[in-house]
C-alpha cells in the first residue's frame, strides 16, 4: 500500500489526520505500507524571523482575538480526542515551514515518520521555532544525522527549491487544502477524518488494487 500524504508542519489537523491515520493502519496490517511525505506550504510569503502568531492568526483568518481563543480551544479538544497535544499558548511565533520540510525530505526513509511526529512535537507542544535551523538541525541529530553535512543540505539552493516546487506542484493539480491523503494512486481523502473512514479507505484502496490486477 503506497500512501502519499500532503501536508504542512504548522497544520494541527494535519498532525491530528496524521494520528487517525497511523491508528488505523495499527488495526489494519493487511499489506505492507509506504509512505512518502510532501510539503504543502501553506504561506510561503513568512518572513524567515517569522511573525507574532496570535495577531498573524487574527490577520490570516479575519476574526476577533476571542474568536481565535475559541478556534484554538475547538482544534485543541479535537487534538486530545485523537490522542496529540496541541498547545497553542506555547506558539509564539508564525514560521516559514521551508526548513522543516526540507529535513523530512532529507531524513532516512526509516525514520521519516519519527521525523515528521519530532517536528509536530517541536512547534505544537514545545513551542519552539521550526524555522530556525539550529531547532531543525537539533530535531535531525536526534536520528543520527549529521549536524555539519545537515547544516550544508538545509542551506543548498536547490533543496529549498525543490520543497516549494513540490508544493506548487500539489496546489496545480488541484490540492487545495491540507492534509490529503492519496492511497495507491487512486483514492483520495481530504481532511482528518476518523479511524474508521481510514478503515474503510484502506480497504477500498487495497481492493481497488487487487481489482486492477484481475
Amino acid at each position: 500500500m503506497l500512501i502519499d500524504i500532503f501536508h504542512d508542519t504548522v497544520c494541527p489537523w494535519c498532525r491530528i489526520g496524521k494520528k487517525h491515520l497511523f491508528d488505523a493502519l495499527a488495526q489494519w496490517q493487511e499489506q505492507e505500507v509506504y509512505i512518502r511525505w510532501h510539503p504543502f506550504l501553506l504561506d510561503n510569503t513568512v518572513s524567515a524571523d517569522g511573525y507574532e502568531f496570535r495577531s498573524f492568526m487574527q490577520n490570516r483568518k479575519g476574526i476577533k482575538a476571542e474568536e481565535l481563543q475559541q478556534m484554538f480551544d475547538y482544534t485543541q479538544r479535537a487534538g486530545e480526542a485523537a490522542g496529540v497535544k496541541l498547545d497553542f499558548d506555547k506558539i509564539r511565533l508564525a514560521v516559514n515551514t521551508k526548513l522543516s520540510h526540507q529535513l523530512i525530505t532529507l531524513a532516512p526513509a526509516n525514520v521519516k515518520n519519527d521525523v515528521v511526529e519530532a517536528i509536530y512535537q517541536a512547534y505544537f507542544e514545545d513551542g519552539l521555532n521550526i524555522g530556525d535551523i539550529n531547532v531543525i538541525v537539533a530535531i535531525g541529530t536526534a536520528y543520527q544525522m549529521d549536524a555539519t553535512e545537515l547544516k550544508l543540505q538545509l542551506n543548498d539552493r536547490d533543496v529549498v527549491d525543490a520543497v516549494v516546487a513540490e508544493s506548487t506542484f500539489a496546489r496545480l493539480n488541484g490540492i487545495n487544502s491540507v492534509p490529503f491523503f492519496i492511497m495507491n494512486n487512486q483514492v483520495k481523502v481530504n481532511g482528518s477524518h476518523s479511524v474508521e473512514v481510514f478503515l474503510e479507505t484502506l480497504n477500498r484502496a487495497a481492493l481497488l488494487d487487487i481489482t486492477a490486477k484481475i
